[in-house]
């Protein structure tokens, strides 16, 4: 009798409508199930049952997966049934909600703000963080009392990246770090929070919303430093929010030229009238709105208005497009392992330096029991450095007695960049089928990993005995370095063909001619080829410190977070790792966004470290803006883009002296390889699964490589000949094959 029942229950499972996509991951994730767990019970790949639950393209399962699955569906709903809706007059009863940081983490995006319900405010106490990276079940059915949040579905828990601030442990910012401000379709505005939840917001002004914001909303977040400042909350305006507040819902071209609307707009006199200051940037698209700070009151709100382009395209993708509750989830998972955004991802990534070393900290108490403020050692300090006149970019003041039309050659001037290098193809390579470019990972995050930079001001020495601990601008003569023949590692000397390699002391791999300016990474791979340096002349910082460390950490940590999250985990076997990192964005659009914002944080901090002038009438030796920053520091990014090109330099020569190849062309941390297959296990001398010491790794950690593109040899041939072009570098047009001009390098 019981086969017969066992068969009945196939049959009704084969035939019966399985719930939806949304409530398939509700119920896995109540149950504390991951993706890997269900796929490995009903025996499919973990991407099946991620097509099962998507919400936008849900995947409906077939044949006995469905039967087995819609079992595991029917008995999960019968320990989990869906919450129901709490009356608005019913007692008050205290229940557990995720904090910000893991709402900001939940598996979904949260529900389409016409889905929601009336507007009654639902808070629930604060639940402990998990100690372990797994999902939880956290069920937030509400307490209701007077005010203007509901909660609208079940979240999950999910454990934040080391480093994290757990926002759920500090009432003051119960809510999470932002909200996106929109008008739903019955004109109420609403503030779309981090893991679902929504806030009604009575504000009927821009300065009545700042001050809701301030006094009601609970928005922020905790410090990254003990002796920093907590973070200001965020509010992002949709275009409905900009009509509903009186501002326009794009900017002219005037305006967009000035970066603001103009100070006699009606908006900014409400504010002035109402006591309420800008910054010097104005109301933009990244505009700040502050009261001078009584005490350790927070007093100033972040406004983003992604119509006005403050959400970058070319890093934050179609963000700008998407609904607010979508908008709100990627912005949140951004904030919660990054931090709240300060402005674009360059600012914030210059922003999160400092957030993490604060330039001054209380110090102990005097005789009168009182505290100062003081220098944090490690930091930066609070007043700008000048820089050495070698590191000085073209214009600056130091430079301001030069001549007019002078150019400085490589004796005069630091020039430290990456790699933009090619050679024509041998014919040993042209007899090949395949051009394989590999990519390094967060490759300049890994440049400043350990990295000891200079913290305070240059100290300028005659005739310096090199010390490669030491950092700072070195005038060396290096052209002496013979490439055939160098020391690698601890193999001794390799011999190697010397016209197939760049040189490791220029950009564009050529050799240099005689005594020219370098960071002391790069003079320090020189020593560290077997050849003696004496430097001319140099500037050092005998103030040094690890002072990207943290900013490294911090952002590798997040990076990898959210690659885990799209299935692609660190220290996977390398055909797993090229197999999960195939349409790894596709699995979830959004959090592929946050990956390419956390891309462009690093490489848009570095490049914040040596702002040039942005307009405001500058004039060539005058200074800018840029320059009364502490974190105006050229020599920082030279060191770390120095020290990024010998890494992969050390990689490349590695991989000469054990294999014979030698790369075609080089963009950054993009290398290309002629190979005969199309993967680069083809070309990568992997032996058991182990890759070799000190050459290129596949993996998802910072450093490591993945796969590029892969293009046929007659594809770059035909380019070359097609532009007339012998050495076009074909690293930048290796991803997907299509060229464009080349006289623009686009």
């Amino acid at each position: 009798m019981s086969e017969l029942f066992d068969a009945v229950d196939a049959l009704v499972a084969s035939r019966a409508p399985l719930p939806s996509a949304e409530e398939r991951k509700r119920l896995r994730q109540a149950h504390g199930l991951t993706l890997d767990e269900v796929a490995a019970a009903l025996k499919v790949r973990r991407a099946t049952v991620s097509g099962w639950e998507s919400v936008k393209k849900p995947v409906e399962p077939r044949g006995p997966e469905r039967e087995a699955y819609a079992r595991l569906l029917n008995k999960l709903a019968e320990l989990y049934p869906v919450p129901a809706a709490t009356p608005a007059a019913a007692p008050a009863t205290h229940t557990s909600r995720p904090g910000p940081a893991e709402q900001a983490l939940s598996a979904g995006p949260a529900p389409d703000a016409a889905a929601m319900t009336a507007p009654e405010k639902t808070q629930t106490a604060p639940a402990p963080a998990p100690a372990t990276p797994v999902e939880q079940t956290a069920p937030r059915p509400a307490r209701t009392v007077k005010s203007s949040a509901t909660s609208h579905r079940p979240g999950t828990r999910k454990a934040a990246p080391a480093g994290t601030p757990a926002g759920d442990t500090d009432p003051r910012f119960e809510n999470g770090p932002l909200a996106v401000v929109d008008v739903d379709a019955d004109g109420q505005v609403l503030a779309h929070c981090t893991g679902g939840l929504v806030l009604d917001v009575p504000a009927k002004s821009i300065p009545a919303l700042v001050d809701w914001t301030l006094t009601e909303a609970k928005l922020g977040q905790p410090r990254l430093s003990g002796p920093g400042k907590d973070a200001d909350p965020l509010l992002v305006l949709t275009s409905a929010a900009l009509e509903r507040y009186g501002l326009p819902a794009a900017l002219t071209d005037e305006e967009r030229l000035a970066g603001r609307i103009p100070e006699d707009h009606k908006v900014i006199r409400q504010l002035a009238r109402a006591d309420w200051k800008l910054t010097k940037r104005g109301f933009g698209p990244w505009a700040r709105i502050y009261r001078p700070a009584q005490g350790s009151d927070r007093n100033c709100v972040q406004l983003c208005i992604p119509s006005w382009h403050a959400l970058d395209s070319r890093h934050w993708r179609q963000a700008a497009e998407l609904p607010p509750a979508e908008l709100a989830r990627i912005l949140g998972v951004y904030a919660s392992r990054v931090m709240t955004p300060r402005g674009s991802t360059a600012v914030t990534g210059l922003e999160l330096m400092t957030a993490l070393h604060p330039p001054t900290r209380a110090s102990e108490p005097d005789r009168a029991g009182k505290r100062h403020s003081e220098h944090n050692p490690g930091s930066l300090g609070k007043d700008p450095v000048d820089c050495a006149p070698c590191e000085a970019p073209d214009g600056h003041p130091l430079l301001a007695d030069l001549p007019r039309f002078h150019v400085r050659g490589p004796g005069e001037k630091l020039f430290e960049e990456a790699y933009d290098w090619a050679r024509p193809l041998t014919d040993a390579e042209c007899m090949c089928r395949n051009l394989v470019g590999i990519d390094v990972n967060m490759a300049f995050a890994a440049g400043a990993n350990g990295l000891v930079v200079g913290l305070g001001e240059p100290t300028h020495v005659k005739a310096p005995v090199f010390d490669p601990k030491l950092p700072g601008s070195w005038l060396v003569d290096l052209s002496h370095v013979d490439l055939s023949r160098v020391k690698v590692g601890k193999d001794g000397w390799a011999h190697l063909d010397a016209s197939l390699l760049p040189s490791p002391f220029t950009p564009k791999g050529e050799r240099p001619q005689g005594p020219a300016w370098y960071a002391t990474p790069t003079v320090a791979y020189a020593v560290e080829m077997g050849y003696e340096v004496r430097p001319i002349e140099a500037y050092v910082r005998h103030d040094n410190g690890r002072y990207l460390d943290g900013w490294y950490n911090r952002l590798r940590d997040a990076y990898l977070a959210t690659m885990a999250d799209l299935g692609v985990h660190a220290d996977m076997a390398p055909a797993d790792f090229l197999a999960a990192m195939d349409g790894y964005q596709e699995r979830d659009p959004q959090l592929a966004i946050v990956v390419s914002a956390i891309k462009a944080t690093v490489k848009g901090g570095l490049g914040k470290l040596r702002e040039r002038p942005r307009g405001e009438g500058w004039r060539p030796g005058r200074p800018w803006r840029a320059l009364s920053r502490p974190t105006w520091r050229p020599d920082i990014r030279a060191a770390v883009i120095s020290r990024t090109r010998v890494n992969l330099h050390r990689k490349i020569v590695k991989h000469a002296a054990f294999t014979g190849q030698y790369p075609v062309a080089i963009l950054s941390d993009c290398v290309v390889y002629a190979a005969d297959g199309t993967s680069p296990l083809d070309f990568l001398p992997y032996r058991d699964g182990k890759p070799l010491p000190g050459g290129f790794k596949l993996g998802v950690n910072p450093g490591l490589v993945k796969h590029e593109g892969t293009q046929s040899v007659l594809w770059g041939e035909e380019v070359r000949e097609r532009f007339n072009a012998p050495e076009l570098n074909l690293a930048r047009y290796i991803k997907d094959g299509i060229v464009t001009d080349i006289d623009n390098g686009e």
